[in-house]
């Protein structure tokens, strides 16, 4: 990651300021050939949009738009505290049976995880429903923060049944779920899965990084090992500018 500020003044020292383009737009795409060629790296920081504008001439507005385009193409993400910043490199996750910490991976990311609770607790109504065990019954409960190359990404939520209670907070520290469930024989063979949007609530948005009350991407998942018995229900959130899913659609 870059700790410099990037400073534009070669890179658009070109406009055309008489031209028909507009120049909100010559300096999106400036900075947008820039990032993608890798000209400004991942994690680099940019100025702030008073000091681009002062320098170069250009009004407020039109910076502000330039970065607004940026930011909303996934490019660019406002940090607290930080600024304007590149970001590290969205993943895009393929909708298959696989964990998060896996895809981080296979991608070349490098995955990290903070175990926020680790404890054995009953079973509400709907995650009983999901794991088909009494409800009350005690289960597994595991809550996490995930960070891809040092930036946080998601918020993972699983429910076990109690017979994965021996898991430890190391292991959940060192590796992923699926790989630890697999180190103790356990094949997941099918899951269901819905994935959809909401505002983070609670301390997602700290978590994440992100304005509160922001949008997050969500997936809850039930998976199944080969006997048919449910293994996992899980609950997660996404940040949405660093994470997205990919499926692949067949016509009948």
């Amino acid at each position: 990651m870059a700790d410099d500020v990037v400073k534009l003044d070669d890179l658009l020292a070109t406009l055309d300021r008489t031209g028909p383009v507009p120049l909100y737009f010559q300096v999106s795409s400036a900075i947008e050939r820039a990032i993608r060629s890798g000209e400004i790296p991942a994690g680099a920081r940019l100025e702030n949009e008073i000091a681009i504008g002062q320098r170069l001439g250009l009004s407020r507005p039109t910076i502000r738009r330039a970065m607004e385009e940026l930011v909303d193409k996934g490019l660019l993400v406002r940090r607290r505290g930080i600024g304007t910043q590149v970001v590290q490199g969205q993943v895009t996750r393929q909708v298959e049976l696989t964990s998060l910490y896996e895809d981080l991976k296979s991608s070349q990311h490098e995955p990290g995880t903070q175990v926020l609770e680790h404890d054995t607790r009953p079973a509400d109504p709907a995650t009983a429903q999901a794991l088909s065990v009494p409800a009350g019954s005690d289960i597994v409960y595991l809550r996490r923060q995930r960070s891809t190359d040092g930036v946080p990404v998601a918020v993972l939520t699983n429910y076990l049944p109690l017979d994965f209670a021996d898991i430890t907070t190391e292991q959940l520290q060192q590796k992923g779920l699926y790989e630890i469930m697999r180190a103790r024989g356990v094949t997941i063979r099918v899951a269901n899965q819905k994935i959809g949007a909401r505002r983070a609530h609670g301390d997602e948005a700290g978590l994440l990084d992100i304005d509160k009350g922001g949008p997050v991407l969500t997936m809850e998942r039930v998976a199944f090992d080969a006997s048919g018995r449910a293994v996992e229900f899980g609950h997660h959130c996404y940040r949405p500018d660093m994470y997205s899913f990919e499926t692949t659609l067949v016509a009948k």
